[in-house]
């Protein structure tokens, strides 16, 4: 589709996330390109001139979910590794079916990731873990295809060794630190801001994974990079253990002394803080991607959310991978983020759907550096838009339509989804997605995947 198209979408609950957080009933949005050219109330002179135009009554229009934390290759291991404990999970199951991907697999597990989140309202991502073995060139030209906005994330490691409880990573997924370094720069040289979609970031492993010097390092050429770092990081209490043992410090002030703790990076999890850190984390700027159903499905705890966001501190949400969640919805993930600190704190009024929301969408932005591009539907920003139908019994009456949208819908009643004012899906069909085909290999390649690697039940 060209750039030139232009789409007026009308009769819309228009959910802005704007700075008013207005919601207009009967709304219209004209995209011209790929950025959103008008908003207008059913009070004001419709928006004329559009190319094509798209009725969204009974539904509601949503800025597209940021997922700011997630395994590409992980969705092929979908079942593989249920109610284990932590170390089982990754030593018998996750790690050794990884170790067996060829690139044929990195990619259509990409695909896989890919047409989950589109069909569920996700338009950007950050995607995390990406070694050698995968092929990033490959799933760099998948989500170029997908019309995804995907942000990848360059493994760097220079020890086998893994941190908790001294587990050590099969030979397949180690690389050494001098061919990350070069591959992450070539990388970054060939594909970041490629064709608008595509950033490419740094990933050191987590603690156990990386020297101090090679966090250090990984610092440096981000700044020198001009290119944003994610990371595993207090995770479970086992990387506590491991930072108190190895550097007398909790994991959060040891990265901060090796640089890395600052507003170009993006820290998963963060479930064992301390009330200093939390305070350290909003000082710094650093983000904190949340992941609750990975963080309850793996035992691993439950983050001080509220207390981040009271100190100041940005934090977004992620669906993680397959083998933790089982699902990349994030619709599903907002309800669960919502409901544990409820629980958690005994206070049923912290965590609203409204601030829920937003870690979906203006802060996820915020968390991947596109607060001024993403997460509001605004004048000028790009249009990544979603249309949830609301003609469902389970969104049927309602009186806060992001109440509703939060506590009551699922990634299924996505209708319509939008990435740069191009067309992805469009009443629940992908458009730039084979799903037949992706559907259809998915098991035989999972098939083959535990056969090779001997992780079998």
């Amino acid at each position: 589709m060209p750039k030139s198209s232009s789409f007026l979408i009308e009769d819309a609950i228009v959910v802005t996330m704007g700075p008013r957080r207005r919601i207009i009933e009967g709304g219209s949005i004209l995209v011209e390109g790929d950025r959103i050219a008008e908003i207008a109330d059913p009070e004001s002179r419709r928006p004329r001139g559009a190319q094509q135009k798209i009725s969204a009554k009974g539904m509601a229009v949503i800025p597209g979910l940021i997922d700011t934390h997630i395994h590409l290759a992980q969705s092929l291991l979908r079942g593989c590794a249920d109610d284990l404990s932590l170390v089982q999970w990754l030593s018998q199951r996750v790690w050794p079916i990884q170790a067996s991907f060829t690139e044929e697999d990195g990619r259509l597990s990409a695909d896989l990731s890919m047409l989950e989140m589109v069909k569920s309202g996700t338009t950007s991502f950050v995607g995390v873990d990406i070694v050698s073995r995968y092929g990033f060139d490959g799933i760099a030209e998948s989500v170029t295809k997908a019309g995804m906005r995907g942000a990848l994330a360059k493994t760097i490691m220079d020890s086998q060794g893994y941190g908790r409880r001294g587990k050590i990573m099969p030979a397949g997924l180690v690389e050494e630190k001098e061919s990350c370094i070069r591959e992450a720069k070539s990388m970054i040289k060939k594909w970041n801001g490629r064709g608008g979609l595509v950033t490419t970031w740094l990933a050191p492993r987590s603690l156990g994974g990386c020297s101090r010097e090679l966090y250090e390092e990984v610092a440096e050429l981000a700044r020198e990079q001009k290119t944003m770092v994610t990371m595993h990081l207090a995770e479970v209490r086992e990387d506590v253990r491991y930072a108190k043992q190895n550097f007398g410090l909790t994991p959060f002030e040891f990265i901060e002394e090796a640089g890395l703790a600052g507003p170009q990076s993006l820290f998963a999890h963060m479930v064992w803080l301390t009330n200093k850190d939390v305070r350290r984390v909003a000082k710094t700027r650093a983000m904190v991607a949340h992941c609750p159903s990975s963080n309850l499905k793996l035992a691993s705890g439950i983050p001080k959310v509220p207390e981040l966001l009271g100190a100041g501190a940005n934090v977004a949400l992620g669906c993680d991978g397959a083998p933790c969640n089982n699902s990349y919805d994030m619709i599903r993930e907002m309800k669960l983020a919502a409901v544990i600190q409820k629980g958690r704190l005994l206070n049923p009024v912290v965590m609203p759907a409204m601030t829920v929301l937003e870690m979906a969408t203006v802060r996820g932005a915020r968390a991947i550096g596109m607060e001024s591009q993403l997460g509001s539907i605004e004048v000028g920003k790009k249009a990544d838009l979603v249309f949830i139908d609301l003609r469902k019994p389970h969104l049927t009456p309602f009186r806060d339509i992001v109440s509703n949208i939060v506590y009551s819908a699922m990634g299924s009643d996505v209708d319509t989804v939008m990435v740069n004012g191009r067309l992805l899906l469009r009443h629940g069909k992908a458009l730039t997605l084979d799903e037949d085909r992706i559907v259809g290999q998915a098991q035989m390649h999972q098939d083959e995947l535990i056969s090779r690697s001997g992780a079998g039940d």
